[in-house]
């Protein structure tokens, strides 16, 4: 009996037939003939209601599971599965509420569904995590009624379950697709100076139209009698280093991600594609001094290191030092690099702050900043004002865009690569430049 009354739950539909009929039965001091259609309609529902409790709660007929993923992909649609087993014969109505983490932030997660007599049902629903970490899933609620409608019977199934958000890992793959296809496209920048011999020599091929002339292999020309050139590949085996900036400078947040977890995501992706490619991927963080390292190499174990890493990785935001940073670099980074270094100049003076230290750096790595568009202010240029606030408005949001602008013609002046992006654009560009500075054979 206790089991009973925990799992029934009366439906509005019975209170509203109840309503109905109290109504009716006011009228019928009125109107006698209305008395007697009250009593009919009253024995009718409860009739009604009795036999749907009794199909409802005769024995379980519902069972169900959820089917979690091992991690979730931050700031990505992660797809959860519902697995629903309907013993019943007839059709069941289904009010579904799952216990999703509270870093969600839905209290009213509901799903509404129906199930066929006899049959299982697979229901998908798609959750996007915000920040990394753990999340704790509780039971699994499930509310059945019959057509009937008056009376639902909740069924508990302990689906308790504990999971992991990652980095972004759930693109990679498309991510590495673009790599593959050797796109790139040109920002224009500064020419600075080389790594050394960046092409390596691959095999001798037949001429094609197109081909650079100065890659005519003479000697096999001669041979063969026909035009043959020297087929090269891009030097592999050059480090590549990830250098997230997490001072108080990345903790601005887009559309629900913080700045530094699109520099995470993103140096995730940027990993992957560098160690397909051939070169060593390497891993820094920081703010007033180095949070975390991982030296570059190109082994299968890599990329899992990273990620744990990544996954790992906190702060409370304080001032990034870039002359620590200096430092570190100058002690444990020995042979040349390439550097990207994520962070976010807001003002030009934040730049010139670093400046010097980031030349520094220059004179023994090759180091590419990147750094961030503010994407509000960029729609406050698009509105039209309408009071003398917003002209001040737009004026401040024009100013700051003309800043970031300054920052990166003081930066490519200083023969320094510099990239600035949307936060949203962050993983497709940054692979853009990769591949643009590997084209250029810069790296």
């Amino acid at each position: 009996m206790i089991n009973f009354l925990k799992s029934y739950y009366p439906d509005y539909r019975l209170f509203f037939s109840l309503v109905v009929v109290s109504i009716i039965y006011v009228l019928g001091y009125f109107f006698k003939e209305l008395s007697l259609i009250a009593d009919i309609l009253l024995t009718v529902i409860l009739i009604a209601a009795v036999l749907d409790i009794i199909f409802l709660f005769r024995k379980s007929q519902i069972t169900a599971h959820r089917i979690t993923p091992e991690r979730l992909s931050n700031g990505d649609d992660n797809y959860l599965t519902l697995r629903i087993i309907n013993n019943y014969n007839t059709n069941i109505l289904l009010e579904i509420v799952d216990e999703i983490p509270y870093q969600f932030q839905k209290r009213d997660f509901k799903i509404i569904d129906r199930i066929s007599a006899n049959s299982q049902k697979q229901i998908d629903y798609i959750l996007r995590p915000i920040e990394r970490g753990s999340y704790q899933f509780g039971n699994l609620n499930i509310y059945t009624s019959t057509v009937i409608g008056f009376c639902k019977r909740k069924y508990i199934f302990s689906g308790g379950a504990e999971v992991q958000v990652y980095p972004s890992f759930l693109h990679l793959k498309h991510y590495e697709m673009i790599a593959v296809s050797n796109k790139s496209y040109s920002y224009g920048f500064n020419e600075v100076s080389k790594l050394g011999n960046s092409m390596e020599f691959e095999h001798i091929r037949d001429y094609r139209i197109g081909d650079d002339y100065r890659t005519i292999n003479w000697k096999a020309t001669a041979r063969r009698n026909d035009l043959m050139v020297n087929q090269y590949i891009d030097e592999r085996s050059q480090n590549i280093y990830s250098f997230i900036d997490m001072g108080r400078v990345m903790r601005m947040p887009f559309n629900g991600l913080s700045l530094l977890d699109y520099a995470i995501n993103t140096s995730l992706a940027m990993s992957s594609i560098i160690l397909k490619r051939y070169d060593k991927a390497g891993l820094l963080t920081f703010a007033k001094d180095v949070k975390s390292f991982l030296p570059a190499i190109n082994q299968p174990q890599q990329l899992p290191k990273i990620m744990e890493m990544l996954y790992n990785s906190e702060t409370n935001f304080e001032e990034s030092s870039f002359e620590y940073l200096y430092t570190f670099v100058r002690r444990k980074i020995p042979q040349r690099s390439l550097l990207m270094i994520y962070t976010n100049f807001e003002t030009i003076d934040s730049m010139r702050r670093n400046l010097d230290y980031i030349r520094l750096i220059a004179k023994f790595h090759l180091p590419l900043v990147i750094f961030f568009e503010n994407t509000e202010l960029s729609k406050l240029l698009d509105d039209i004002p309408q009071k003398s606030f917003d002209i001040y408005k737009k004026v401040t949001a024009e100013q700051y865009m003309i800043d970031k602008y300054e920052i990166i013609n003081e930066l490519r002046a200083n023969g320094i690569i510099a990239m600035l992006s949307k936060p949203e654009n962050l993983t497709l560009n940054s692979i853009n430049k990769y591949l643009e500075i590997k084209s250029r054979r810069l790296v």
